[in-house]
C-alpha cells in the first residue's frame, strides 16, 4: 500500500519525531511504499496568498476559492502545491501526525490543508440538486482513501475526558476528522492520542510504540468513525440539516455521528 505522512513538528529529536521515525520503519519493513511531508523540514508555505498560482487573478481582486479553482483547473499551482497533491493522489492511506497546540495543529499543517486542498481538487466537486448537494461528507476526491490523526498533547487525559476542562477530546477533533477528512471524502479511522507527553520515560515510550505499531498493521482493518454522509438521505437538502427524527431532541456535533 502506499502510505503518506504529513508530520508537523519543528524538533526532529522530540517524541513526535521518534515516533515519526518507528513508523516509517515499521511500515517500509512490511512492504509498504511510504512518503514523508514533514512541513517544518520543507520549510513549508503556510500562507495561502496569490502567489500560490501563476498569472493575474482571475477578478479584479483576489478571491482565494476562484483563484485555486482557476490555477487548479489550467495547471498554474505552484510545484509545491502540485507535489503534495501528487502524493495524496498515490495515496492509500495518509497520517496526519501533529503536537495539539492551543486546541489545534500547528499553523504549518494548517497552512498545508489550506493551499493543498484546492477549489477542484478538494472541494467544489459534484453536482448540486435537489437530491445531491455536491461530493462531501462521505464522498469526494479522496472517497477509498483511509486518514488517521496520531497527536500528542502535554495534558492529562481526564483533561481532555467529557466532564474534563478542556473539553471532550473528540469535539476537539472534530472540525479536523470531520470537516478536513470526512468532507473530502477520506474513511476516518479513530485517532491515536497521547497524553502527559512531558512525563514519557522509556516504558511508557516503549508502550506507545506499540500502541502505534498495533495501529498501523490495522490500518485497513479498523472500522472508521461512523460519521452520517450528507447525500444518504439523513440530511435535508439544500437545508443541511439532520432530520427530526434522527438523534430527536439532541444537537450539537454529536448528532452527526451514528454512535
Amino acid at each position: 500500500m502506499n502510505i503518506l505522512l504529513v508530520f508537523a513538528h519543528p524538533e526532529p529529536r522530540s517524541l513526535n519525531g521518534a515516533l515519526k521515525d518507528a513508523a516509517v520503519a515499521h511500515l517500509t519493513q512490511n512492504g509498504h511504499q511510504v512518503q514523508v511531508s514533514d512541513l517544518y523540514a520543507m520549510k513549508w508555505k503556510s500562507a495561502l496568498d496569490a502567489d500560490d498560482r501563476e498569472g493575474k487573478p482571475v477578478g479584479e481582486r483576489f478571491d482565494p476559492s476562484a483563484d485555486s479553482a482557476h490555477a487548479f483547473r489550467h495547471g498554474l499551482q505552484r510545484d509545491d502545491i502540485v507535489r503534495e497533491q501528487e502524493k495524496l493522489r498515490r495515496a492509500d492511506a495518509v497520517i496526519f501526525q501533529f503536537p495539539l497546540w492551543w486546541f489545534s495543529m500547528p499553523a504549518i499543517m494548517k497552512g498545508w490543508f489550506d493551499r493543498v486542498y484546492a477549489c477542484g481538487f478538494a472541494y467544489g466537486v459534484g453536482e448540486h440538486s435537489d437530491s445531491h448537494w455536491g461530493d462531501r461528507y462521505g464522498e469526494g476526491s479522496f472517497a477509498g482513501k483511509r486518514a488517521m490523526l496520531l497527536v500528542t498533547t502535554g495534558g492529562w487525559q481526564s483533561h481532555y475526558s467529557p466532564r474534563g476542562i478542556n473539553g471532550h477530546i473528540d469535539e476537539i477533533l472534530f472540525p479536523i476528522q470531520h470537516g478536513m477528512l470526512f468532507y473530502p471524502g477520506f474513511e476516518v479511522l479513530p485517532p491515536m492520542v497521547i497524553y502527559r507527553t512531558g512525563k514519557i520515560d522509556e516504558a511508557s515510550f516503549a508502550d506507545y510504540h506499540a500502541q502505534l505499531i498495533q495501529r498501523l498493521d490495522t490500518l485497513w482493518q479498523t472500522p472508521p468513525l461512523p460519521f452520517r454522509r450528507q447525500n444518504g438521505g439523513e440530511y435535508l437538502i439544500p437545508e443541511l440539516t439532520l432530520r427530526a427524527d434522527l438523534a430527536p431532541g439532541e444537537r450539537g456535533l454529536r448528532i452527526h455521528s451514528t454512535r
